[in-house]
């Protein structure tokens, strides 16, 4: 189940709490040492060499507890005590490199600027480019505010304890963090510590989509129009529609302009391909509709604009807006009980908001909310790293998948069809929150598992496996 995302105050309460309930420090480090060493061995093979770097404090007891859990593996633990030492003894242990090294200097309450030592050691490190895994927080990030206290180290892996800390959610720490993961269970006493922000899990989505009725048909499952492309950007239109061919509605029907008809078509088969006709926007029988991926051009049908706002003013049925088109959105209210999902990323959330992608990523819940409350209580997927999906008030989940591959052109039109596919099928509405975060955690997943198999994949890679993750 989806995890909260919690403060270090509150991270200090829960185990406050776990004190007073009679387990001791000693056993939840034992503990937190076999968790990490389990990781530890599935991100290396026998035979590899561990570097354990452990500082003066918990998170180094937790580094040191990990020692004698990591069978078939050469390992050598670094207790770090004295920074100005250790950079005259850490050249060596970083030659030859080692497979993994873990990160045990500092958790999560560092609060004040690093000496010179200490960040020249964190230097020393990040200097090899090796593959670290940090326990709890990457050294010298304030895991409160997500800053960086001088230096600190550039992790592959961040695999944070009992539950995500705030601060690694912020910009300032994302290149530091690498991939966020939580160990749940380390032996704390249950969590009383509630939140808004979720992080999402695999497990959110286990047996989702749900099997299909025997008796279902075409008309069961949905029938999806596309309004997408123009000259430039007919790729855009193709990868909408493949994606949201992976997702299996009964019916697609992409209507993209007449300069671009017959390269878009020519690669599309299952999918209907209409011309978009000036004065004839029009697709009867649908359930759901995206429109924006690809419609940049300046020659667009002149009544595209107003048919997008009418439609989202006023149908009834799902609608996914991406792109250019959001740039289309009337402000105000919205059908009581539709379907209306934007997934801007933070240039788009930006422009939106007569704001800047900074002032969107310094605080992209609060940004979230704002573009929900402007366009009627929406949905809104604010895309990036560590994804968002929610709307103006209630639980606001976290994305826990994908990787810096994800940024190249058509990866977000994919995406876009993907999730139009899926809630465009009546039988994927009973949960839309969960419809709407499987989107992401799947194309986030597949792009996990590509990035595992080809270091070079390309967008269309994607568009073959996405749909494909199991939970």
């Amino acid at each position: 189940m989806a995890l909260p995302v919690i403060s270090v105050e509150q991270m200090r309460r829960w185990e406050a709490a776990t004190w007073e309930s009679g387990k001791t420090e000693e056993e939840v480090i034992a503990q937190v040492g076999e968790v990490v060493a389990s990781h530890a061995m599935e991100l290396t093979r026998p035979g590899d060499a561990i570097l354990l770097l452990a500082g003066k404090g918990h998170n180094g007891d937790d580094v040191r507890a990990m020692a004698g859990h990591l069978p078939g593996r050469e390992v050598s633990l670094l207790s770090v005590t004295d920074p100005a030492k250790t950079r005259q003894k850490l050249p060596l242990d970083l030659d030859p490199a080692p497979a993994l090294v873990v990160d045990g200097l500092f958790g999560i309450g560092l609060n004040r600027p690093l000496d010179a030592d200490w960040m020249q050691v964190i230097a020393q490190v990040n200097a090899k480019r090796l593959r670290v895994l940090s326990v709890d927080t990457p050294s010298g990030i304030d895991a409160a505010s997500g800053e960086v206290q001088g230096a600190a180290i550039r992790a592959e892996e961040t695999l944070t304890l009992g539950a995500a800390k705030l601060g690694l959610l912020r910009p300032s720490a994302s290149e530091y963090v690498g991939r966020l993961r939580v160990a749940p269970d380390i032996g704390l006493s249950p969590c009383r510590e509630t939140s808004d922000l979720l992080l999402g899990q695999a497990d959110d989505f286990s047996g989702f989509p749900p099997a299909r009725p025997a008796g279902g048909h075409k008309g069961t499952f949905g029938h999806l129009g596309i309004m997408a492309g123009s000259v430039g950007y007919h790729g855009a239109a193709v990868l909408a529609a493949r994606g949201a061919a992976r997702a299996q509605p009964g019916l697609v029907t992409l209507l993209t302009p007449d300069e671009v008809f017959v390269p878009v078509a020519s690669q599309l088969q299952s999918v209907m391909v209409r011309p978009l006709v000036p004065g004839e926007i029009t697709i009867h029988s649908i359930t759901g509709l995206l429109i924006g991926p690809g419609l940049a051009a300046d020659d667009l049908p002149a009544d595209l604009k107003e048919t997008t706002g009418e439609m989202w003013r006023e149908s009834s049925v799902p609608m996914v807006v991406d792109a250019s088109a959001l740039d289309w959105l009337p402000s105000g209210k919205i059908p009581e009980k539709s379907i209306r999902v934007i997934t801007p990323h933070p240039g788009e959330a930006a422009r939106l908001l007569s704001s800047s992608a900074d002032a969107v990523q310094a605080d992209r819940v609060e940004a979230l909310r704002a573009l929900s409350a402007k366009f009627g209580n929406c949905w809104v997927m604010l895309k990036g790293q560590h994804t968002l999906i929610g709307h103006t008030e209630g639980e606001v989940f976290v994305n826990s998948t994908g990787n810096p591959a994800l940024g190249q052109g058509g990866s977000g039109d994919l995406l876009a069809g993907y999730l139009a596919g899926l809630l465009t099928q009546p039988l994927l509405r009973e949960n839309v929150s969960r419809t709407i975060r499987f989107a992401a955690w799947q194309h986030g997943a597949a792009a996990d598992e590509l990035a595992g198999q080809v270091p070079n994949w390309v967008v269309e890679d994607l568009a073959n496996r996405i749909g494909t993750v199991q939970a």
